[in-house]
């Protein structure tokens, strides 16, 4: 029999994620935070829901999302960025009593590498987060309460920067110039990656660990968006002179390779 996925926030990552999943065979159900999206993912095929985390609790049906799935991907956007005062922990609360509650025991949750802050240096899963701005903070939050809960057994997966497809951060850098922290490492990882990842965690029924997902290779800023900014014929970025010694966080794995023996579709 098909085993059934539901992916709470079927966006950029998320639809890759369900195309693969639904390839190998799976059931695929969603949530998108739209109705037009919904209606045209349905439309695809998918069995999917409108659903919205608010800080009152959750808009929209999720009991359809939940029920009769025997996985849960967790891919919402946490929405800090833009210093909206915003509280994820809450939304995020509520979503998690919503499934304590039912019958789904086996959860991803998609979070990222932004728990760590630029002072710990080179860290791996054996090291304890120790976030500096706010996001990062609220996101371990998050990160604990799933994974503490004695009620389901969740799996946490922290990527970095994504990218492929149309989505190339360079072409936001190109032709700016006076940009900082050109020293610092790249912590980057591909879409196919990322898919490629979280079906092993599914196929191998890896939970109750942490992975961090992020390329092994970590070229500096200035090197490596200058090569890729000339290869797409862009303009490169310039970044300003910075202190040498300057500390930043470079993210690297040991669970994919220890756990999941998971090797690395894309590189640097």
């Amino acid at each position: 029999m098909s085993k059934t996925i539901a992916i709470a926030g079927m966006g950029w990552l998320g639809l890759a994620l369900a195309g693969h999943l639904k390839m190998l065979g799976y059931t695929i159900k969603g949530s998108v935070t739209s109705e037009n999206k919904a209606a045209a993912l349905r439309r695809s095929g998918y069995h999917t829901i409108t659903m919205v985390l608010t800080e009152s609790g959750i808009n929209g049906p999720i009991d359809l999302l939940l029920e009769n799935s025997d996985y849960l991907v967790i891919m919402v956007p946490p929405g800090l960025r833009r210093r909206s005062g915003s509280d994820f922990v809450l939304k995020m609360s509520y979503l998690l009593s919503a499934i304590e509650a039912s019958e789904v025991k086996k959860v991803i949750l998609v979070s990222s590498t932004s728990v760590y802050g630029d002072a710990q240096g080179k860290v791996t899963e054996k090291d304890i987060p120790k976030p500096e701005t706010q996001a990062g903070k609220q996101l371990f939050q998050v990160e604990q309460l799933f994974f503490t809960s004695e009620k389901i057994e969740a799996t946490i997966i922290r990527f970095g920067g994504l990218f492929g497809g149309s989505r190339q951060p360079v072409r936001y850098l190109a032709g700016r110039k006076d940009l900082i922290n050109g020293n610092a490492p790249v912590n980057l990882i591909h879409r196919l990656d990322c898919v490629g990842i979280l079906a092993e965690i599914i196929k191998q029924e890896a939970f109750g660990h942490i992975f961090n997902a992020v390329m092994p290779s970590h070229p500096k800023k200035r090197e490596y968006y200058r090569s890729v900014a000339v290869k797409l014929g862009l303009t490169p970025p310039e970044y300003s002179d910075t202190n040498s010694e300057e500390t930043f966080k470079q993210v690297d794995s040991i669970n994919l390779g220890g756990v999941l023996s998971y090797k690395f579709k894309h590189n640097l």
